[in-house]
């Protein structure tokens, strides 16, 4: 069993909210730790049948059967989201902190549902697939990036003996037959599926809408709903610009990546570590890593990180900022094992325009060696949480 980082914010926050919400993708363990995290909590899921139906015709009733227990977890809440309702009322009549456990795989109906109904009631937070640091402790961390990001973080390819291919093939088809239709009424699921190809051949970049819609043969409306059901079930993310206005001519659209390259090799096609070597967007899924990286460091402390990437139209760019008020800290992403000079141009140039030369930056790399060169933290791609720390 991997310990994961999280659970002890979870904890801490049951201590304070009579209910806590574990959301994150499907199958990044939310369930199990839940179930770790409150032993003595009754369980139950409501993608069962039998008890979905009795949520859903006697929420009452449903509810009422929990009241002697020491709480309860209750596992996918949103396929009954008229339940929250229900929980609110429990909640004002008898606050007992921690009773609630809600776990949920599609952020934004869970997220829309708790902010009408159980606002100040409930603390929520954010499980992603494992982290690195997760890995290194239970020893399971490849020693060779390339395989590491091949394979992908997902808990079940650590469980079982099956293969990343195979896997994520299994879990694309069921995203698509099942949360796709769930969320939005998608007619056409094959269209869908080339969409969500199409965004993995743009790993790492700059958004076109108009571009990815004329590759789809849909409207840029449609476009702008699919990628935001791919956000709200936590398949991808898009980076946001860095408004720090040091030049007017700064590029305005997000980069789009992945939180898990293992899905994004599938879907380009890489059927075995080697060809990641030699693919055109080995720079991108390596950047996409990283960056997923420090998201997941952020929401494994109960925090939500302000992380942006900055590029001016004349193609200065620094991968990722971290913005944390007074301080920005910059981040340059390499997907080389040999550290060069001219590595270090775009925080150069950001330190230059910004009137900023302190040593707050670093570059990320797929060596195994941590120092520093010229100002900067060169740090090693399995050492990636001393950037936080």
């Amino acid at each position: 069993m991997i310990k994961r980082d999280i659970e002890k914010k979870i904890k801490e926050v049951a201590k304070g909210f009579p209910a806590v919400a574990i959301l994150g993708p499907r199958q990044s363990g939310k369930t199990t730790l839940a179930k770790l995290a409150f032993p003595n909590h009754k369980y139950v899921s409501l993608e069962n049948l039998t008890n979905r139906g009795f949520a859903i015709d006697s929420p009452e009733d449903f509810l009422d059967q929990f009241k002697n227990e020491k709480g309860v977890i209750l596992d996918e809440i949103q396929t009954t989201p008229d339940l929250l309702s229900y929980i609110q009322g429990i909640i004002d009549e008898e606050e007992k902190p921690g009773f609630f456990i809600l776990t949920g795989s599609q952020n934004f109906l869970l997220s829309e549902a708790i902010s009408q109904t159980l606002a100040g009631r409930i603390s929520i937070q954010t499980l992603l697939p494992f982290s690195i640091d997760e890995l290194k402790k239970s020893k399971l961390l490849k020693k060779d990036p390339k395989a590491q990001l091949f394979k992908g973080f997902y808990p079940r390819l650590y469980s079982t003996k099956a293969k990343p291919v195979d896997w994520a093939m299994a879990y694309i088809k069921t995203y698509i037959e099942r949360d796709v239709r769930l969320i939005k009424n998608v007619s056409d699921l094959s269209l869908f599926q080339k969409f969500i190809r199409l965004c993995a051949g743009r790993i790492g970049q700059i958004l076109n809408i108009t571009s990815l819609s004329n590759d789809v043969g849909v409207s840029a409306t449609t476009i702008k709903s699919w990628l935001s059901l791919l956000e709200q079930s936590y398949i991808i993310f898009l980076l946001q610009p860095h408004y720090k206005n040091f030049s007017k001519r700064l590029i305005k659209a997000p980069k789009l990546y992945f939180y898990d390259t293992g899905l994004a090799c599938y879907l380009l096609d890489i059927l075995d570590e080697k060809q990641l070597l030699t693919h055109y967007l080995h720079g991108g899924l390596f950047e996409s890593f990283v960056i997923s990286e420090i998201l997941k460091m952020y929401y494994n402390k109960g925090r939500v990180p302000a992380v942006y990437f900055w590029r001016d139209k004349t193609g200065h760019e620094v991968d990722c900022l971290i913005d944390k008020g007074l301080d920005i800290f910059r981040i340059e992403i390499k997907s080389t094992k040999t550290v060069r000079s001219n590595l270090f141009d775009g925080l150069k140039y950001w330190n230059m325009i910004s009137g900023i030369s302190d040593n707050k930056s670093c570059l990320v790399y797929q060596g195994d060696q941590s120092y520093k060169r010229e100002k900067v933290n060169v740090i090693s791609w399995e050492s990636i949480s001393n950037i936080i720390k």
